[in-house]
């Protein structure tokens, strides 16, 4: 498809939230699953829930760390997270 049920929200020029709506289709899970060869038996549970009926639904995830980078105005986000990861650093 060329478009998505998909948002971004920006402050400042900085991206702070995503969200998307979800596939709620056990034929679409199914198909997803199988384009991303994986194997189907782990995620059986969630795809036999969506055959009882799920409605369209979605969801987003907030960086709150990047909303208190910029009213901080900080130069670095990782100054903003309590654990922040690089490739130096894997674990608190």
């Amino acid at each position: 498809p060329k478009l998505t049920n998909s948002y971004d929200v920006f402050l400042r020029g900085e991206e702070i939230c995503s969200g998307a709506q979800r596939v709620h289709t056990p034929e679409d899970l199914e198909k997803a699953i199988a384009a991303k060869g994986l194997p189907a038996e782990p995620t059986k549970w969630y795809v036999d829930a969506m055959r009882y009926g799920t409605p369209p639904h979605a969801g987003a995830g907030l960086g709150l760390d990047r909303v208190v980078f910029l009213y901080l105005g900080l130069d670095n986000v990782r100054k903003a997270v309590m654990f922040p990861r690089d490739p130096n650093r894997l674990h608190p």
